[in-house]
């Protein structure tokens, strides 16, 4: 067996070497006549795998998308064609609410406003919203959630879980709102320009639109024209439409501009690995003989102790930032861009990510017992403790 996989797909070799011969292509690289002998195909959401890719495709059998979006994969065509397809659900979920918590963190410190005084909307309530919404809950944080093909059936809030309501009431009623769908391009869930230039020009003054889902989900064109403009909202922008090529306006426009790493953590990347691994492994009849702790090595950074004295949120920048600042990947992609031109330097960002883990993968400290203080810091997803 010939597996082709994308040469940023982590710890590739160590998953699927025994399965057969392990080629690495850069995503961007991987053409029709590079599939000619390959017997299984593993991507990421740079690569689109369509008719034009397959055309020289005649022993392929198996394609896996080492992300949780699919809208680069012609599903139908895999079908069709008797090709089996497996994607990565969640696998970099918990890496992107890190993302969004470290950025609201930041506009906070920035803007001199506090997480407490805000109410979130979550517009989708997936892989990753749900995780957001349990998590903002947890820290004490008032939520709001919208997810269109859910909102008729379910109105009222569950114990335990945030209120769902529909997109007009959830863009009133908050001051944040987080977009974490699916792109869906027709149907009567569709996602393409779910924010378009009407929803942007009604955001309150104030309001904080995060996009971390897909970039053709918001009208970019229209949100340029609203920052320019009146310039009395705030972007925080990982997703772009025209990646990488986006738009040079729009990002020196945003508050944070980060060149779509929000899932980027080392857990994320390996565990979407390991999701594929293990379904070509079913797809074959053979048993996964390596376990996602075989692909982690120990955090460099495994302990912070925290003594009294610290605000609340004080704390919680602290210990977000110990673990990843976003301001750091926001220079880099002002620096690359500019230093090589938005393409190349939007992908050189992505393809030489520095090592980021996950927030579970730190243990919290506490010396002096502040419950309120733990209740926060658990809630945003360390592992907390009693010094």
């Amino acid at each position: 067996m010939k597996i082709l996989v994308d040469a940023d797909v982590p710890a590739a070799d160590l998953c699927f070497r025994d399965l057969g011969e392990v080629v690495r292509l850069p995503g961007r690289e991987i053409t029709a006549a590079a599939l000619r002998d390959i017997d299984a195909l593993v991507v990421r959401s740079i690569t689109r795998v369509d008719a034009a890719l397959l055309a020289e495709a005649r022993r392929l059998r198996f394609v896996g998308t080492c992300t949780i979006g699919t809208d680069h994969i012609d599903r139908d065509l895999l079908a069709t064609r008797g090709i089996a397809f497996a994607s990565a659900p969640g696998c970099n979920a918990e890496a992107v609410v890190d993302y969004v918590l470290g950025s609201l963190a930041t506009l906070a410190e920035r803007q001199g406003w506090t997480l407490a005084e805000r109410r979130v909307g979550v517009i989708g309530a997936g892989n990753v919203g749900g995780r957001l919404l349990r998590r903002l809950s947890a820290m004490g944080i008032d939520c709001l959630a919208c997810d269109p093909p859910r909102v008729e059936a379910e109105r009222v809030s569950r114990e335990g879980q945030a209120a769902f309501v529909d997109l007009e009431t959830l863009i009133d009623a908050c001051d944040v709102l987080c977009l974490h769908t699916p792109l869906v391009r027709q149907g009567p869930h569709a996602t393409h320009h779910l924010l378009g230039a009407q929803a942007i020009a009604e955001l309150a003054p104030g309001t904080v639109l995060l996009n971390a889902g897909r970039g053709d989900c918001v009208d970019g064109q229209a949100l340029r024209g609203r920052l320019a403009g009146e310039g009395d909202i705030t972007a925080v922008l990982d997703v772009w439409e025209h990646e990488p090529g986006i738009d040079a306006v729009l990002r020196d426009l945003a508050e944070i501009a980060t060149p779509h790493i929000a899932g980027h953590s080392l857990e994320g990347k390996r565990r979407g690995t390991h999701m594929i691994y293990r379904a070509l492994c079913e797809r074959l009849g053979l048993p996964t003989r390596v376990s996602l702790e075989d692909l982690l090595p120990a955090p460099p950074l495994r302990r912070l102790e925290l003594g009294p004295g610290l605000e609340p949120e004080e704390a919680l920048r602290l210990c977000l930032r110990a673990v990843h600042d976003v301001r750091r990947d926001h220079d880099s992609l002002l620096r690359e861009s500019r230093l090589q031109g938005m393409a190349k330097g939007f992908d050189a960002c992505r393809a030489s990510y520095p090592l980021r883990r996950e927030f579970a993968a730190l243990e919290v400290v506490l010396v002096a017992p502040d419950e309120s203080l733990a209740t926060l810091l658990a809630g945003a997803g360390f592992r907390v403790t009693r010094g």
